[in-house]
């Protein structure tokens, strides 16, 4: 990461200070373990090393901390941070992030669901999840909205009420708090918000509301926004996610794909470009070059670069064919693809710029 900030990066770029836009890890948790190639549970002493993660915790807590005062002069102003850790040291890790990125730039604390119920016998709850510290560099972080699809289920739980439009739900016109000053504490209709509410919309917006027919009154007089199930964008998407990872993983580290493409549609654009570098068993940057994303990759594992190289030629544009040129007609009909090799720290980074 360090020859990203100086002048030794990729395609001739001076510098990547301050130009990506979403940063995602999935970083060693201080196991004090060696993982091999295959699954975390069935992996033989045979199998390749994929990495060794062998640190207790005070080195562990300073391994970090170097590599993340880096990723933040590598983020844009629009950049934010997915750092996927567990509970054994993720409470260490918030404090090193809230050091970096400062308190007021923690947005969640996602608990992601794991795995399917477990039934070990040691005296402790089931441990099914894990969770992913989202930080952000300013307050002017891209946030494309993205929102879970609504299952027939809850379409028949949520939209009860049906009319010759179709079936609906109502929700409140007015929100908690007194407006000082404004319209939104003024009489609508002949009616004002209840005590220590105010109207959510201008009252402007309640006269077209009423007009279209998207108001219901009901028996005590209280307007309700009437919201039909065609209109819905679907469900605001929570801090808690269930992605179940995979129980045939490549790679020891592999993590839910659509987890993945979640992040990347939620927190950068078209064309941003991101960084994964932790990057093991490749999925970030699959899900990064099909969304149409500009992508770095970095692992210290030749066997994670093995696996990335393989996946991303899998991948549904040809162009990949051969990943240590460039020929004339990838540049000209996508973005070109780098890949670098950096013996003399035994890293390899993977791009598309």
């Amino acid at each position: 990461m360090q020859n990203l900030l100086q002048n030794q990066s990729l395609n001739q770029r001076k510098t990547f200070k301050n130009s990506i836009d979403l940063v995602y890890i999935d970083p060693p948790f201080a196991t004090n373990n060696i993982f091999r190639l295959g699954s975390t549970m069935s992996a033989s002493l045979d199998s390749k090393i994929a990495y060794k993660d062998k640190f207790n915790l005070e080195s562990y807590l300073e391994f970090l901390y170097y590599r993340l005062i880096l990723i933040k002069e590598l983020m844009s102003e629009k950049g934010s941070l997915y750092l996927h850790i567990d509970d054994k040291v993720g409470h260490y890790v918030k404090i090193l992030c809230d050091e970096i990125f400062g308190r007021e730039h923690f947005i969640n604390d996602i608990t992601r669901i794991k795995c399917n119920p477990k039934n070990f016998k040691r005296k402790a709850y089931g441990n099914v999840k894990d969770r992913i510290l989202f930080y952000v560099k300013s307050n002017q972080y891209v946030w494309n909205e993205v929102y879970e699809e609504i299952t027939k289920n809850d379409l028949h739980k949520r939209f009860k009420k049906q009319d010759d439009k179709g079936f609906y739900t109502t929700i409140p016109l007015h929100a908690p708090g007194v407006t000082q000053k404004g319209e939104s504490g003024q009489e609508w209709n002949g009616l004002k918000p209840p005590e220590g509410r105010h109207w959510r919309c201008s009252l402007n917006e309640l006269d077209k509301l009423e007009k279209a027919g998207l108001i219901e009154w009901s028996k005590n007089g209280v307007p309700r926004k009437k919201v039909y199930a065609q209109d819905s964008k679907g469900k605001k998407i929570q801090d808690i996610w269930e992605f179940k990872d995979t129980q045939n993983p490549i790679y020891p580290t592999q993590k839910n794909n659509a987890m993945l493409k979640r992040i990347i549609q939620m927190s950068s654009n078209v064309d941003s470009l991101v960084m994964d570098c932790f990057c093991g068993s490749g999925g970030f940057l699959k899900e990064a070059f099909l969304l149409g994303r500009n992508f770095i990759g970095i692992d210290e594992s030749k066997e994670a670069i093995k696996i990335n190289q393989q996946n991303l030629c899998k991948c549904e544009y040809g162009f990949l064919k051969n990943m240590q040129e460039i020929t004339k007609e990838s540049k000209d009909n996508y973005s070109s693809r780098i890949i670098n090799e950096v013996e003399s720290i035994n890293r390899v980074v993977l791009s598309t710029l």
